[in-house]
């Protein structure tokens, strides 16, 4: 179990494993003559929408600049129109964040390299200046509702890092009453993606291998009997964010080139390879690659889908704009569909 708000989307991917699936309740329940409407309304630099109580529905958004600041809106779930705002909230070097709904009632914000509590006025109950001078890509909430998160360690818009220049990433566990450090650990390469964790276990797609770390509450502790490399192949980049499921974790690869996003990352890619689907075996640590599309200059930006009860798995090659199905057998292999 872990310590997020019991609602149905409480956090970005729908929780630490990212399966994204809702938490709760069924389908949209459309019935025979019936339909869909949709309302939209403009909201530069949104980031991501979660749920908390019945009918609330907070979105995260923020500016542009090193000194850019975040912010979260109470909106309207039918109208979308803003119904509250917190204040400002000091950020940093941006890249996307995150929010999401804890257990205990408050939100919590990761933008650029701060830290914030809210409560569900969207009052600042606790604010966290982040160890390093880069931007936090989000965060995940432990089992025993401790924080963690890490630094970014990639490009961004107008800002490029060169693969040899990339520190290793430090993992930080936040407190989550204060915000204040209780236990920091240094990663064994740079990791772009976001953090992952089943239980305790946390897991970082590292820029050629997925790395893994025990909380026990007090300490973090890297996992030195596992480590995954993934990265193979000549021209094949870093991977994204990881789902865990079916005792795998489940990631792309090729997120080079995604810093050239200009409203679209068709024809982004920087990798000579084509895409794949990441399998880890979490007991073995073995690994198998899939190509998505097998066209060069793949890239992607976001985790696939795996959906066990169909036993199959989706991935998208935003370059090159193709979606692949993949079935699943017993022991994971992987065919196209």
């Amino acid at each position: 179990m872990d310590d997020y708000w019991p609602s149905r989307w409480p956090c970005e991917d729908g929780g630490p494993t990212r399966r994204q699936v809702p938490r709760s309740g069924g389908g949209l329940g459309i019935r025979p003559g019936e339909h869909l409407e949709a309302t939209h309304r403009s909201a530069p630099m949104a980031t991501m929408a979660v749920l908390r109580g019945p009918g609330e529905v907070f979105l995260l958004r923020h500016g542009a600049g090193d000194g850019a600041c975040s912010r979260v809106e109470r909106i309207d779930p039918r109208s979308l129109a803003p119904t509250g705002a917190s204040p400002e909230l000091p950020g940093g070097p941006p890249w996307p964040g995150g929010l999401a709904a804890h257990a205990n009632g408050s939100l919590y914000v990761v933008f650029g390299d701060h830290a914030h509590r809210l409560d569900e006025e969207l009052r600042v109950l606790a604010g966290r200046r982040l160890p390093r001078p880069l931007p936090y890509n989000s965060f995940v909430i432990l089992p025993d509702g401790a924080l963690v998160t890490k630094d970014f360690a990639g490009a961004r818009p107008g800002v490029p890092v060169a693969a040899a220049d990339r520190r290793p990433s430090e993992l930080v566990v936040l407190n989550p009453e204060s915000l204040a450090v209780i236990a920091a650990l240094e990663l064994l390469e740079p990791s772009i993606a976001r953090l992952s964790a089943d239980g305790g276990d946390v897991y970082a797609v590292g820029d050629t291998s997925l790395l893994r770390v025990h909380w026990d509450g007090l300490s973090l502790r890297l996992d030195t009997e596992f480590r995954a490399t993934y990265r193979t192949l000549e021209g094949q980049s870093y991977g994204w964010d990881c789902v865990l499921a079916g005792g795998a974790a489940w990631f792309l690869d090729n997120g080079e080139g995604s810093e050239r996003y200009a409203g679209t990352l068709r024809g982004q890619g920087a990798s000579s390879t084509p895409l794949h689907l990441v399998r880890v075996d979490l007991a073995s640590g073995g690994v198998t690659l899939a190509e998505v599309c097998g066209r060069p200059g793949g890239l992607v930006a976001n985790p696939p889908v795996i959906d066990e009860r169909r036993q199959m798995a989706v991935g998208y090659d935003s370059a090159n704009g193709v979606l692949v199905g993949f079935s699943l057998d017993a022991g994971g292999a992987l065919s196209t569909k």
